[in-house]
C-alpha cells in the first residue's frame, strides 16, 4: 500500500496496510521515459493494481565479479 511518507509505519517489518486492502501498489525508481532525478530507488509513487503504463515494470541488473 502506498503512503506519502513513513510516518506511522510499523518498525517490526510487518506490511503497512492501514485500510485492510492495498488500494495502491508502490513502485520505485524511474524508467527510460523519466529524467535522471526520478531514476533512483528512493523515488517512489503508487498506482492502482490494474494500471498499465509504458514506464512501469522491472529492470534486470547484473553485479560483476
Amino acid at each position: 500500500e502506498f503512503h506519502e511518507n513513513y510516518n506511522g509505519a510499523p518498525i517490526d517489518g510487518r506490511a503497512w496496510v492501514s485500510s485492510g486492502v492495498a488500494a495502491n501498489r508502490v513502485f520505485r525508481g524511474g524508467s527510460w521515459f523519466n529524467g535522471a532525478v526520478y531514476c533512483r530507488s528512493a523515488d517512489r509513487d503508487g498506482y492502482a493494481p490494474g494500471r498499465r503504463r509504458d514506464n512501469l515494470g522491472f529492470r534486470l541488473s547484473r553485479t560483476l565479479p
